[in-house]
């Protein structure tokens, strides 16, 4: 379900709204951002903000939407290059890290909020995700793994490792996103792999 409607005369300054949300959001999160916080950041008064957005889920929702675009397209765009799949698994990767760690609020917020972080938000919320995590099943179920492979778990433990790095990666710290996520796949491929 889209954020509510917007007026008309309003949009011009929706994406500034959006923006000053964005970056809030992803330093402070749902709970230590306010309406009042954005708006200000936004340069207007509060009640100004309200004729872009009626409630602060309504805003969140619509960041949350951009961002899980911005890197699901990233995540499309990079494994449409890609043959074999474990090639398309890394180069997901790559493009998830690179997405989340550069400077991009708003795929940020996607891995900082959860749904049940906005309980009148989840509703709307859950499902932005699950589409998201819907392709990392199709990846994670092409791979030629052992029968055993418990694919739900590598795959939510794959996810999990990449989103944490944006608490402890610094830029300009000798490894690029793109050699972490290509290290990431890696140990991945080698722990499913049989011992010579």
């Amino acid at each position: 379900m889209a954020a509510a409607p917007r007026l008309a005369h309003a949009d011009s300054r929706a994406p500034l709204v959006l923006d000053a949300a964005a970056r809030l959001l992803c330093r402070r999160g749902y709970e230590g951002t306010s309406v009042r916080d954005i708006a200000r950041a936004a340069g207007m008064l509060p009640g100004s903000l309200y004729c872009h957005f009626a409630t602060k889920d309504d805003l969140l929702v619509a960041v949350y939407e951009r961002g899980v675009e911005r890197i699901r397209d990233a995540v499309l765009a990079a494994t449409q290059r890609c043959d074999g799949p474990w090639q398309k698994l890394e180069a997901a990767c790559v493009a998830h890290l690179e997405t989340i760690l550069r400077d991009d609020d708003y795929a940020r917020v996607v891995v900082r909020v959860f749904p049940s972080d906005a309980p009148g938000a989840t509703a709307r919320l859950a499902p932005l995700r699950e589409h998201y995590e819907a392709l990392w099943r199709d990846l994670v179920g092409a791979l030629p793994l052992p029968a055993r492979t418990d694919r739900r778990t590598l795959r939510l433990m794959l996810l999990g490792a990449l989103n944490w790095t944006q608490h402890w990666y610094h830029a300009g710290g000798g490894t690029s996103p793109r050699t972490l996520a290509r290290q990431f796949t890696a140990l991945l491929r080698q722990g499913q792999e049989p011992a010579s």
